[in-house]
């Protein structure tokens, strides 16, 4: 096979005797599925973590990290059967990109983007469907809202058209589809180079939280500016696009195009040194992670270390003695927060507690989940709802069930639609609720 992806971390891997079985094929990117060490940790029944959220609902150590590693193997050594390579195929695509193994697999191994791989070759491209595109290119939909939302209120709303559209291009009939926002994000200021200061950062507005939650924003730049800095802007007019929806699903070459003319407009931030902060999880860490393996300029490896989650943006802040933040409305509900995983594989939740501990009295407590079950577009697959349900029943479902009258924090774009389809709850990003407290 030939990678899509730079995998030259991985050069030197394989070194040991744990090793031993890379397969001959797949040049790096079989060192990078090789680094399953056959620990079967992903396999353990333990409850106080994200991997593996396939596993968990399946109970079929194939959907585990481990069980996936074993038959890429295979696959690489052109040993595989044709009953494994379908049950592969299917353990791939049922593979939500939590990040949960790369982070609590003893090895770190990184299912996530093995799958972007795995779905970018050829050999897979026949199971890229009309479905798959629309998810895709959501980013370039949200630049037509009103459209957009219309049809999908009018899908919503019909048991026909729903029915007809899960028959036809397998959208699941039993998920009602996030409608965007009628609010426009006009009250923001687009980024200017022009007379960067030392306290000044530039926030993304990625496109899901920008044609979704635009309201986040403003809460984000009250908190910010009553804080003393001077928030710049970049996609306040058409959101940016990172390419992550691309990326998930295979189309390699379309992330690498918008990550290209992403980096090409940070260039003069990156040059500066600003501080670059996402409100949403996926979005943001991808200019951390996933752009270090898209073959582009060596700006990326800067920009890596330029950006920020929000709450690890004034963690940092906090702990340098530079976040001032006025409060003086408390709180008077408890809080219950759910970590988007990525924010957990990056360890951004201790960050979270940092913030919150800003909020004088203030009642909070970590929801102790997996992942959500929304991952994308994976909610909304016909063939992944039923899984998606499951996620989400698993521990989030009666943390929230126990804590009716609560407010609730989710960072997470599709943490924040999960709960409100299969809760019914509303959730607060961090930003609006730091913004209530103002």
């Amino acid at each position: 096979m030939k990678p899509n992806l730079d995998w030259s971390d991985y050069e030197s891997a394989g070194l040991g005797d744990a090793y031993a079985d890379i397969p001959k094929t797949g040049g790096n990117f079989a060192k990078a599925v090789s680094v399953c060490i056959n620990s079967l940790v992903c396999l353990r029944p333990v409850t106080k973590s994200v991997m593996c959220p396939s596993f968990r609902v399946r109970q079929d150590a194939a959907f585990s990290p481990g069980g996936r590693s074993r038959l890429l193997k295979r696959l690489l050594n052109d040993e595989i059967t044709a009953a494994e390579k379908q049950q592969l195929d299917e353990a791939m695509r049922a593979c939500v990109g939590c990040k949960g193994c790369k982070r609590e697999c003893e090895s770190g191994l990184d299912l996530a983007t093995i799958r972007s791989e795995y779905l970018a070759q050829p050999d897979n491209r026949s199971g890229y469907q009309l479905r798959d595109r629309l998810f895709a290119n959501l980013p370039l939909l949200l630049r037509f809202p009103n459209l957009l939302r219309a049809g999908v209120a009018l899908r919503n709303r019909s048991p026909l058209i729903s029915g007809w559209l899960e028959r036809a291009i397998g959208i699941s009939a039993k998920v009602a589809l996030p409608l965007p926002s009628r609010h426009r994000l006009a009250e923001v200021t687009p980024g200017n180079v022009v007379g960067i200061k030392e306290n000044t950062v530039l926030m993304l507005t990625d496109s899901l939280s920008r044609g979704f939650s635009p309201e986040i924003f403003i809460a984000a730049q009250e908190v910010m500016a009553r804080a003393g800095y001077d928030v710049r802007f970049l996609g306040a007019r058409g959101g940016v696009i990172e390419g992550r929806s691309w990326f998930s699903s295979g189309n390699i070459d379309q992330a690498r195009q918008q990550a290209s003319r992403l980096l090409d407009e940070l260039s003069p931030y990156i040059a500066s040194n600003t501080p670059i902060i996402g409100l949403e999880p996926s979005s943001a860490l991808m200019l951390r992670d996933e752009y270090l393996q898209l073959g582009l300029n060596e700006n990326a490896t800067a920009l890596a270390k330029n950006v920020y989650l929000f709450e690890e943006f004034i963690a940092r802040e906090i702990s340098a003695g530079r976040f001032n933040l006025p409060q003086r409305t408390p709180i008077e509900k408890k809080v219950l927060v759910h970590g988007h995983c990525h924010q957990k594989a990056v360890g951004a939740m201790k960050s979270v507690r940092k913030v919150l501990k800003l909020i004088p009295e203030l009642e909070f407590e970590f929801i102790d989940t997996s992942c959500c079950g929304g991952g994308g577009s994976f909610a909304y697959e016909k063939e992944h709802q039923q899984d998606s349900e499951k996620m989400f029943n698993l521990s989030l479902q009666p943390a929230l069930a126990a804590e009716p009258d609560a407010l609730v924090i989710a960072n997470g774009f599709s943490c924040r639609s999960q709960i409100l389809h299969y809760a019914e709850r509303k959730t607060l990003h961090l930003a609006e609720l730091l913004q209530m407290t103002l």
